[in-house]
């Protein structure tokens, strides 16, 4: 990131705030494609995904990864579980949003990096700072409040926060380009989601024919919905730091909640925001103690980047006087040279 231009850096910031964006105002899309269920417009998300990213990736011509991935297959089965889990994702957040969920739904999103550190240390046996234990132990009660407040546990939210932190995490051991991943994720998908829309045909239930080209085109668009704002990402991933991006993230649950309560005009008594309280109080400790690790890691390396540059002006130094040390012996002895008298012939 240090190489990159300010200018490239304004366009990073403009595909993050872009990307977060259009995942924090997705609620509004999902609601118009009733009378479709959540599981037909998450088979058509996933047929549509496929065809997009196809077309994509065969006008640029990438296609090297495909062959590669094929000849690995635990990368493969990641990639399976990463399918897996993206499907739950997708499917509770569609039927939450369309079944008037969708502050419970946002509140996945927030509590999303709490549940990753939490995996982090259960799963890779990560250490933590203690403003991230204090975070994660302020984002435990929040739960326990809402769950009161419910009168049930948050399912939604712990099922979008775990499911997401779980891809998240094999994202990571499959390392692949974000289009990439999405083409071989949805070619996982592709035959069951096919399957399923054309059997829902034969039954009479599709609604993909039955509600007009209208219909039929808004459910096309659910490959550009899930498309365009991961390619947007990716544009800002390669430009902008990660701790800016850490910070854009807030954007998209922020904005659904708004949403939630606004447009959507879903209740929050009491309890609840007193949940939500501790859950921006915890995000509140995690992004205080990433921005000061990031701001000490910073000034280690520029301390150590100046020790560097030190130690070489040292060694040339060093190496200037010794090479200055070098010519005046030699100028001394060409002198001595001269001024020695000459042999006498015989």
């Amino acid at each position: 990131m240090a190489g990159t231009s300010r200018g490239e850096q304004r366009i990073g910031l403009l595909n993050g705030f872009a990307a977060y964006g259009m995942w924090g105002l997705v609620p509004l899309f999902w609601p118009l494609l009733k009378p479709a269920g959540a599981v037909e417009i998450l088979a058509h998300r996933m047929v549509w995904s496929l065809a997009l990213v196809a077309v994509a990736l065969l006008f640029v011509r990438r296609w090297a990864w495909a062959g590669e991935l094929l000849r690995q297959p635990r990368k493969l089965a990641l990639i399976t579980v990463a399918a897996a889990v993206i499907t739950v994702n997708w499917g509770v957040y569609i039927w939450a949003v369309n079944s008037g969920h969708v502050v419970e739904a946002s509140l996945g999103y927030f509590i999303n990096p709490l549940v990753t550190i939490a995996m982090g240390v259960l799963l890779l046996k990560e250490r933590l700072r203690p403003a991230q234990w204090a975070a994660v132990g302020v984002g435990f009660a929040a739960v326990v409040v809402l769950t009161v407040g419910y009168g049930r546990p948050p399912w939604i939210s712990l099922v979008l926060a775990f499911s997401f932190a779980t891809y998240g995490l094999v994202k990571k051991k499959v390392n692949l380009g974000g289009v990439e991943s999405l083409a071989a994720e949805t070619a996982v998908q592709f035959l069951p989601a096919l399957g399923y829309l054309l059997w829902l045909s034969a039954q009479g239930d599709s609604t993909f024919t039955a509600e007009g080209p209208g219909h039929a085109a808004l459910l096309a668009a659910t490959g550009l919905v899930t498309a365009v704002p991961l390619v947007c990402f990716g544009a800002a991933a390669i430009r902008v730091p990660l701790s800016t991006l850490g910070l854009l993230q807030y954007l998209a649950p922020v904005f659904q909640f708004l949403l939630g309560i606004l447009y959507f005009h879903e209740a929050m008594p009491p309890e609840r925001w007193a949940g939500f309280a501790l859950v921006w109080l915890a995000l509140a400790l995690l992004t205080w103690d990433a921005l000061r690790t990031a701001r000490r890691s910073a000034r280690a390396l520029r301390a150590e980047r100046a020790e560097t540059a030190r130690a070489a002006e040292r060694a040339e130094t060093a190496r200037a006087a010794e090479r200055a040390t070098t010519a005046e012996r030699s100028e001394t002895a060409a002198r001595d040279e001269k001024a020695a008298p000459l042999d006498a012939k015989p």
